[in-house]
């Protein structure tokens, strides 16, 4: 076989058409060999292709079909895998983009020896081929296969690979075998870059206008004939070939090593080359001291194929400010893409089934190389020694504690999944981070239990032996444990394979002066037995250190006492924990070991101390006016189980206090459909008309279900409360039924916010001393292009009885009174003026004004509907029924233009006809329109995180 040193020497003395004829005779490998002839056309933005696969049976059977993946014709539209997938991941851009934008593969012809071959795209599966052969190819044997087809390149901006303003960037444009082990392993694209492929000798001939340069992964040499230039790639045990076409001009830098020339379109033109080629041949250097040297001599890394599977780092502050250390955040970025491509190159792993391994890899080498080059930077680098700032823990935490910070933000909320999940199951903040940043922390947490470099030495001999080779993580798994001195059964048993949590904690420290010792009583709070790090620390500063096992509930040790002051597990936060603050332990057993500490906005949680943090609180409704106050909370970044928040205001027109709070504890589960039972009560404090306040108070139990999968980004919960309010009324006024009350409330809500068609309803059941009622509220929301949608929303009600007195409880058309004081209304009670012309959608959910009575307190039945016509601009029609007792059914229709700038945060609402007049042409017109603000975080915050999490 012809080695990459061998071609380059060979190809100074022999002409390169002379190489490419001799390439199939100059060795004896059994790697497929992969020669494609390809014409662009840059008129219709097509490649017009011949190529010929010689395909080896590598396996133990004799195969009477072959399957390639054909990921070219996975933009033929969005019935494909491709399609819904990117429907599943909130974008809509490829489901309604007009038909030259999207791609396809045309199969001509499929032949071996001249003879037709049958071949057919598998169901529901378009970007895969089955080949069935004109007789069994036997073990050990070849067969040559021809085929011609016809790509049309895509639209570049749908997974960054395709047709660009004016060029071309291509990946995964040509046919490819499937690999074989055990069963043929399929797959799909799904945009995450992870097609399975065996090595393969490539030659490609490609010819494209004269105005055009190519860049590729692979050996190229060009030739000009007439007004074309003709590029012959070559590479031996290639996996993937990269193309990049632009108009005259190189996109690509070039960065020479002794042995590796690496070549990538990411660089920071603030850096000469000089800076950066020492940079880079540093980075080379270290990854090769850890596994060994990358058999190409060329690498390309390319930012589009990088940056799509991550997400950006912690690094949110402009360049201008100059946050880090100079050249810090090239050399960090280069190093991921760097490292990234280098294991991808030469670890042949199934990505989708097995992608731990390759991922925990790539993190660990990049704790390492921090830990190596930039220990002491912190995530917001110089900012961090900002007066006010700097006391704070999020200030001090260092590049490498992100991992299992990020790490623990999921893990608290049961978001993170097994390492074992196929990849295309997680959701896109686990496959992006969480995970491997899970698994490179498994391995550093491997590498200081076992210590001895016995985790460097099997990376060593796993890349040597299995280089360029198709495997899989258990040979890992035997080479590791072939060297480990200690039992690593926990890592893959569990660690690997389960989402269980580490959560070990010090029950018990016993001062032994006879034996001049401590005894340590550790508690396993959790269903996974690992190895439990044991730190004793004065001032901060670590005296000693030992490693503890099988903890699987509890379990004493002794260590000798030498002048330390407390104990801590896992101080250097090697291995993920779910929960750290109770690692920590001080010797003299003291009842307050933890004093509070009072923080301005949100921190990372300390175990030092018991925090709460306090945040200026502004609001304004018209009765209390300006309403300023402080709100106090035990909520840090990552939140507990038992939270609470207490919010004392002062209002400036009312003169008096006011406030909120509210107790609640979340109880998880992790094997149950009830993903979450939350307990808690809440209470309010506020001024509903002039000089008339009003208390609520809300024992609540709601139950949250558990997603399909995490990629569901829908949700379903029932709410089990009671409200009880008492309103405040004038000295002169005789109570009434409306001014304390209290109503039992059950309300089950189902959402499925799709990108395309979206579906939310919710069922009501209130329950008071006087009424009983059943309520519905369901939406429906259907996108027929990336702007233009249509949006129904019905509404029905009714009593099962009522002996209430008035319209308090009633029914409202375009109005409720919000009994049960959930809604943020800056004008409670107004009927009339700027405050009254607030919008909130709640029962009727009309927008206009009406002189005859707009209330039901028998039925109601309400449709609201919206069309967008521009952009934000939609025009919506709505149709009601109302039924009082002993009164015949009234009837109310509609229709204007609505402004929806942000739905839901911010819209306005413009009356145009209903069947009481036409609104436009009547007095005071401004006063009919209505307006949707709204200041709560929570919603804005579920709105920038949808196709997240």
């Amino acid at each position: 076989m012809l080695k990459s040193n061998e071609f380059f020497i060979l190809k100074k003395y022999i002409p390169l058409h002379i190489i490419i004829f001799l390439l199939p005779f100059l060795g004896v490998s059994q790697e497929n060999k992969i020669h494609i002839k390809v014409h662009l056309d840059t008129l219709k933005h097509q490649l017009q292709i011949r190529e010929k696969i010689t395909f080896y049976n590598n396996t133990s059977k004799e195969l009477s079909d072959i399957f390639f993946h054909n990921w070219g014709n996975s933009f033929k539209g969005n019935e494909t895998p491709l399609g819904k997938r990117l429907i599943e991941d909130y974008k809509k851009d490829f489901y309604f983009t007009e038909e030259e934008n999207r791609g396809y593969s045309k199969i001509h012809t499929i032949k071996s020896n001249k003879i037709p071959l049958k071949f057919t795209e598998l169901p529901q599966q378009q970007d895969i081929l089955k080949v069935t052969l004109n007789s069994p190819l036997q073990p050990k044997d070849s067969v040559v296969i021809d085929a011609m087809y016809t790509v049309k390149i895509p639209n570049v901006r749908f997974t960054g690979y395709g047709k660009t303003y004016n060029g071309y960037h291509l990946r995964f444009w040509y046919l490819t075998p499937a690999v074989y082990t055990n069963d043929w392993q399929l797959m799909s694209n799904l945009n995450m870059d992870d097609l399975f492929e065996n090595v393969a000798d490539f030659t490609v001939e490609i010819d494209v206008p004269k105005k055009y340069t190519l860049e590729s992964n692979l050996y190229q040499y060009k030739t000009t004939k007439g007004p074309i230039n003709n590029y012959y790639l070559i590479g031996k045990q290639k996996k993937d070939i990269i193309l990049n076409i632009n108009p005259n001009h190189k996109k690509f830098k070039t960065f020479q090593n002794k042995n590796t020339v690496v070549k990538t379109d990411i660089f920071d033109k603030r850096l000469d080359m000089s800076s950066s080629n020492k940079i880079v041949n540093r980075q080379i250097e270290f990854i090769e001291n850890f596994i060994g040297k990358h058999p190409h001599t060329e690498i390309l890394v390319d930012a589009n194929t990088v940056n799509k599977n991550s997400l950006r780092e912690l690094y949110g502050i402009p360049d201008w400010l100059k946050p880090y250390p100079e050249n810090f955040k090239w050399d960090i970025r280069f190093f991921k893409a760097l490292v990234s491509k280098y294991i991808d190159d030469v670890l042949l792993l199934n990505k989708r089934k097995d992608y731990w391994l390759s991922e925990g890899i790539q993190t660990f080498l990049m704790m390492e190389y921090i830990n190596k080059y930039y220990p002491n930077i912190t995530v917001f680098g110089r900012f961090s020694n900002l007066w006010g700032f700097k006391k704070y823990n999020l200030a001090k935490l260092k590049q490498n504690d992100k991992y299992s910070f990020l790490y623990q933000f999921s893990a608290r909320r049961f978001y993170d999944q097994a390492l074992n999940t196929p990849a295309d199951s997680l959701s896109n903040f686990n496959r992006k981070v969480i995970s491997p940043y899970k698994a490179g922390l498994g391995l550093r947490y491997l590498q200081d239990f076992l210590g001895n470099e016995t985790l460097r030495k099997s990376f060593q001999e796993f890349y040597k032996d299995y280089r360029l080779k198709i495997t899989t993580s258990d040979s890992f798994k035997d080479i590791l444990k072939k060297k480990a001195a200690k039992n690593v059964d926990w890592f893959f048993d569990d660690y690997i394979t389960t989402s269980k949590k580490i959560d070990y904690k010090i029950k018990k420290v016993k001062y032994l002066k006879d034996e001049d010792s401590v005894a340590i009583t550790i508690k396993n709070k959790r269903n996974i037995t690992a190895p439990v790090s044991i730190y004793a620390v004065k001032d901060k500063n670590i005296k000693s250190k030992i490693w503890v096992t099988d903890v699987d509930s509890v379990k004493t040790v002794k260590i000798k006492a030498n002048g330390f002051d407390k104990l801590a597990l896992n101080y250097e936060q090697i291995y993920p924990e779910y929960n750290s603050l109770n690692n920590f332990k001080n010797i003299n057993n003291a009842i307050i070991s933890k004093p509070i500490q009072f923080r301005f906005l949100k921190d990372v949680e300390d175990p030092y101390y018991n925090q709460i943090f306090y945040t200026p609180d502004i609001r304004y409704n018209l009765y209390d006016g300006v309403i300023l106050g402080v709100n106090f909370n035990n909520k840090p970044v990552i939140k507990h189980n038992f939270e609470f928040s207490i919010t004392p205001n002062y209002a400036f027109r009312s003169k008096n206090l006011t406030g909120f709070y509210s107790f609640s504890y979340n109880q998880f589960f992790e094997d149950s459909k009830i993903y979450r039972i939350r307990y808690g009560v809440s209470g309010s404090n506020f001024h509903y008309a002039p000089e008339l306040s009003y208390n609520t108070f809300s024992p609540f139990v709601s139950f949250q279900f558990r997603r399909n999968t995490l990629r569901d980004v829908g949700t379903k919960f029932l709410l089990s409360r009671v409200v009880y309010v008492n309103r405040e009324i004038q000295p002169t006024q005789q109570e009434i039924e409306s001014d304390r009350y209290s109503i039992l409330n059950f309300r089950y809500v189902y959402s499925k916010p799709n990108v395309i068609r979206r579906l939310q309803y919710a069922v009501n059941t209130e329950i008071a001393d006087n009424f009983t009622k059943l309520s519905t509220d369901i939406r429906y929301l259907k996108f027929f292009n990336e702007q233009q949608s249509f949006n129904l929303r019905f509404f029905g009600g009714f009593f099962l009885y009522n002996n209430s007195e008035g319209n308090y409880f009633s029914f409202g058309l375009n109005r409720s009174s919000d009994y049960l004081f959930e809604q943020n209304l800056f004008g409670r009670s107004e009927s009339s003026g700027l405050f009254s012309q607030q919008f909130v959608i709640s029962d009727g959910g009309f927008k206009s004004f009406y002189n005859q009575p707009s209330f039901a307190n028998q039925f109601i039945a309400s449709a609201n509907t919206s069309v967008s016509v521009w952009r934000w601009v939609e025009v919506y029609n709505d149709f009601a029924m109302l039924k009082s007792k002993n009164q015949g059914p009234r009837y109310f229709y509609e229709n204007g233009i609505r402004l929806n700038f942000i739905p839901n945060i911010f819209e306005l609402y413009f009356p145009v006809y209903t069947n009481e007049r036409f609104e436009i042409n009547q007095p005071a017109y401004p006063n009919k329109i209505r307006f949707v603000i709204t200041s709560s975080l929570d919603r804005i915050y579920n709105f920038i995180r949808r196709g997240l999490l």
